[in-house]
């Protein structure tokens, strides 16, 4: 699926399969293709980096802006597992015991993606912050909105771990995820 496809599932107001955690990789993914093309533009005269380097920093951008919209994918996928264990049958106690295992099961998936995606995020923030002031500065306008972006990506990632963290039951896992929580704050 193509990131257009997925822009346009997130503006849909009709589809409840994807929100924030989508919203917050491909926020992430547009920052790190906009840091690439700033990287690229400074290749041309001596703004404080190597050209090596300036091709190294849009070569990650460039593979971040991949994952994270495959981490968009990903974060659409979590959520359905979620949607789907909440749609298996409880009648009997063997039937919510598996429903219940289902339910913890997509909580934690659904909350690894967002982490996932944070820290790519976190990383795109990083890169962008290094080349501030180490870059063509026509293209700072651009850099600039590419660093909110990232940032933007990983608060909302932050916000969709902890919505996921209500469905998880166990304390380490949890435990975990807090703390992923609280490195991902850290800028």
């Amino acid at each position: 699926m193509s990131g257009v496809n997925m822009l346009e599932k997130v503006i849909d107001s009709n589809n409840f399969t994807v929100g924030g955690g989508v919203a917050s990789a491909l926020a992430g993914a547009m920052g790190a293709g906009m840091i690439s093309m700033v990287a690229k533009l400074s290749t041309k005269k001596d703004y404080g980096l190597t050209v090596g380097r300036y091709n190294e920093i849009a070569k990650e951008t460039d593979q971040l802006a991949k994952d994270l919209l495959m981490g968009s994918q990903q974060d659409e996928k979590a959520f359905c597992k979620i949607k789907d264990a909440y749609a298996l049958p409880k009648s009997t106690e063997e039937e919510k015991k598996r429903r219940s295992a289902a339910i913890q099961d997509g909580g934690v998936s659904a909350a690894t993606v967002p982490k996932d995606n944070g820290f790519m995020c976190k990383r795109v923030y990083q890169l962008g912050m290094f080349l501030k002031d180490k870059s063509n500065p026509n293209a700072a306008s651009d850099l600039a909105e590419a660093i909110m972006l990232a940032e933007a990506g990983v608060k909302g990632c932050i916000l969709n771990i902890e919505a996921n963290l209500s469905l998880i039951k166990e304390q380490e896992k949890k435990s975990q995820f807090q703390k992923c929580i609280d490195e991902l704050r850290n800028f």
